[in-house]
């Protein structure tokens, strides 16, 4: 495994055969309060995900501070549907967890300790940590799309460890300072909140801009926060489950709309969307459930011109109808992650037009019966939304 750290490329993956040492964890040991009380150096903890549906909390050993770095308390860390399904599954698509490998990327702390090259941070600083740490080196890096590096270490993506932990070593150009009256746990939002920040980026949404959302999950949730930040005018938000809808509409959607998982429902759907929004042609289509059914819906529902952006990924392979959507030149984009988000997030959350708050609806301490209990409440879904962590 690979400690993301030091400010560029990280070194190259050791061989298959190690011992738990080379991979970040060591055997045995106190728990931090017991270290404390005894006077030695507190030990880092940290959340392995060690096999399909198992997390243990066990010492993780901190890589050395890079000039360049920062070591910083974690505070907050939030739970993603993508480390659900790492716990599940033990894989995404073609990332592989094949060793033990901290959880989490959503978070927030306080810096401890910095590199002696750092000049524009110090210890007591709050900060949003940017999660990806790209080459800078590769065609995409060079272009201004570093999300799409060749070379990314992205925390809690296999090879890469994760973040939650009770410290991190981290590239100082990736922590973000967080302004009074942004609180730690917005500051972790800013991860989540930055996917819909892009995507709203990659659809040319604006003041003049009609948005449906499909799916109100967490994404399409803070896509639809992110829109209205954008000056959308108008944004209809739909999805199969009420009491997500209604968070929707306590979050500024003018339209919520309940919709069926059946295919055969879809234009009779699209038409109920287009009423709720009082006649007004859709200018842009977030897809935020990655499904069949809801590309569809938002192919066919997007207005002759427009724009479909692609933001969840649900499933690899879609029917969708193609012909329709090209004779009446409806742009399809996609998005992965996120690019220079953090800083306009974090202008959002100061002031005041983006409220992450109401989103996280579960909170959770360190321990290991509350790492477990806390992964249960996000897998379930039903009225959980956001579950983080404090530190």
């Amino acid at each position: 495994m690979i400690q993301a750290s030091r400010g560029g490329r990280s070194p190259p993956s050791p061989p298959a055969s190690r011992g738990e040492e080379e991979w970040g964890m060591v055997k045995g040991g106190q728990g931090s309060d017991a270290m404390a009380a005894a006077g030695e150096v507190e030990e880092n903890m940290a959340a392995w995900l060690v096999a399909k549906n198992t997390l243990k909390i066990m010492p993780f050993k901190l890589p050395p501070l890079g000039p360049h770095d920062v070591r910083v308390r974690m505070k907050a860390v939030g739970i993603c549907g993508s480390d659900v399904h790492y716990l599940r599954e033990m894989r995404i698509a073609h990332f592989v967890v094949k060793e033990p490998m901290v959880i989490g990327h959503e978070c927030a702390g306080v810096i401890e300790e910095v590199g002696s090259g750092v000049t524009h941070l110090a210890a007591g600083d709050r900060v949003a940590l940017e999660p990806g740490i790209s080459c800078w080196r590769c065609r995409h890096c060079k272009g201004g799309r570093y999300n799409l590096c060749d070379d990314m270490k992205f925390f809690a993506t296999p090879p890469v460890h994760g973040s939650l932990a009770n410290q991190i070593v981290h590239p100082a150009d990736l922590c973000f300072k967080l302004p009074d009256g942004v609180s730690l746990e917005e500051g972790a939002m800013c991860e989540p909140l930055s996917v819909g920040v892009h995507a709203c980026r990659r659809a040319g949404v604006g003041p003049e801009t009609a948005v449906l959302i499909m799916g109100a999950g967490p994404i399409g949730l803070v896509s639809l926060l992110a829109a209205r930040a954008f000056g959308a005018p108008r944004v209809a938000i739909v999805d199969v489950d009420e009491h997500r809808l209604a968070v929707a509409k306590s979050l500024g959607a003018d339209a919520a709309v309940r919709v069926s998982a059946r295919p055969e429902d879809t234009a009779e759907e699209v038409a109920r969307i287009q009423a709720a929004l009082g006649g007004a042609e859709i200018d842009v289509s977030l897809d935020c459930a990655g499904f069949s059914k809801t590309l569809a819906t938002a192919l066919e529902a997007t207005r002759p011109g427009g724009r479909v952006c692609l933001v969840g990924m649900g499933h690899n392979e879609m029917t969708v109808p193609l012909t329709s959507a090209a004779i009446r030149e409806v742009d399809v984009v996609g998005i992965f992650r996120y690019k220079d988000t953090w800083p306009l997030c974090i202008e959002f959350l100061r002031s005041g037009k983006v409220d992450v708050k109401p989103l996280i609806t579960h909170r959770f301490g360190f321990s290991q019966r509350e790492v477990e209990e806390a992964f249960e409440v996000s897998a379930r879904g039903r009225d959980a939304i956001k579950v983080m962590f404090n530190l």
